[in-house]
């Protein structure tokens, strides 16, 4: 799903260009009121660990193969506003290091894969996990649905931002039939990573998903002989690790899916690679500006094996991420921080 430069011309790019630098600033301030001094570090992990899983394409159909967009799986775990902003970094990493995504194709990726997929997703999530039984395995079920139905959403945006700035004369309802199609599959996919993924940390530490704050059982207090429901602060939460073991456990987890898994990925093209390769849609595909970086293609300048080359750069990319990450929510922390006047804290 990753845009290259070429396929949309110049005033459409700028446009999304503006769009997705607008939905930025507005999640910059969204986010503020999402993390928090145990959020934040999980936020630079999520970022991370979306990097790594999209290093995994995995076939989908002949000659086909999809990869995770992880905007859904973002904004269950950290909330939809932090989750534009895992998206986002990712996005920008993978363009300006690995020559992933064109440059002047930001915009378009960032409105495509980061702000549709995180507002899709996390409002079909909304939606089943107010008519489902309040329990975790609701919140793994509604984060399958909501990952599923994300990926043909992008897909959809894509045809109608390539209907109004494609850069070649083909068919839009070939392009659509084809994108939506292959997607639905993908789909999928990103569905059952959203699910076990969810699903795993919920299993653990339930308090710090957001998708799943509210959902646990009140704690009764009897008070003057009538049960009423303690604060929040005295509900017990069911914690089976530690905040710092959740977080080295999901960065070393992944470390090996970009340092070694990623060797036995599909090699086959992804979707809109398909689609652009049938289509004819790749003719006006450019040079990537970063073509010439050290890690361009995920792979590592003059390292020939090919096995250590494409490990060390997905190493390399997690590390950058989650260093990336970590520090713009700590500072997205801190200004709430510095928010919070004294006087509202004396009241408190």
């Amino acid at each position: 799903m990753h845009v290259p430069d070429g396929f949309i011309n110049a005033p459409i790019s700028a446009v999304t260009g503006v769009a997705a630098a607008g939905a930025i600033a507005v999640s910059l301030r969204g986010a503020r009121r999402e993390l928090d001094e145990r959020t934040a570090p999980l936020a630079g992990l999520v970022a991370a660990f979306i990097f790594a899983v999209q290093m995994l394409n995995f076939p989908v159909a002949a000659g086909t193969s999809g990869h995770l967009l992880g905007g859904a799986l973002a904004a269950i775990l950290v909330g939809p506003y932090t989750g534009v902003l895992c998206v986002s970094v990712v996005l920008l990493m993978q363009g300006i290091l690995f020559a992933d995504g064109g440059l002047t194709a930001l915009g378009v990726n960032i409105t495509d894969m980061a702000i549709v997929t995180t507002v899709v997703g996390y409002a079909v999530f909304r939606g089943l996990v107010k008519v489902l039984p309040r329990t975790r395995r609701s919140v793994t079920v509604a984060s399958f649905a909501a990952a599923l139905l994300s990926v043909p959403a992008a897909a959809v945006t894509f045809t109608f931002i390539y209907a109004i700035g494609g850069t070649t004369d083909i068919a839009i309802g070939k392009v659509a039939t084809a994108m939506i199609g292959v997607h639905v599959l993908i789909g999928i996919g990103e569905a059952a990573i959203t699910a076990l993924t969810v699903g795993a940390v919920v299993a653990v530490r339930p308090d710090l998903v957001y998708g799943a704050r509210g959902l646990q059982q009140r704690l009764k207090l009897r008070v003057n002989g009538e049960l009423v429901d303690a604060p929040a602060a005295a509900a017990p939460v069911a914690a089976r690790t530690s905040r710092r073991r959740l977080w080295i456990t999901g960065l070393v987890t992944s470390l090996v899916l970009a340092g070694f898994v990623s060797f036995y990925a599909s090699a086959n093209p992804d979707g809109l690679e398909k689609v652009a390769r049938d289509k004819g849609i790749d003719k006006t595909a450019g040079k990537h500006a970063s073509s010439d970086s050290p890690l361009a293609d995920y792979g590592v300048k003059d390292v020939e094996n090919a096995r250590l080359s494409g490990g060390l750069a997905g190493v390399i990319g997690v590390g950058v991420t989650v260093v990336a990450g970590s520090g713009v929510f700590w500072a997205v922390r801190r200004r709430r921080s510095t928010d919070v006047s004294p006087t509202a804290v004396e009241n408190v």
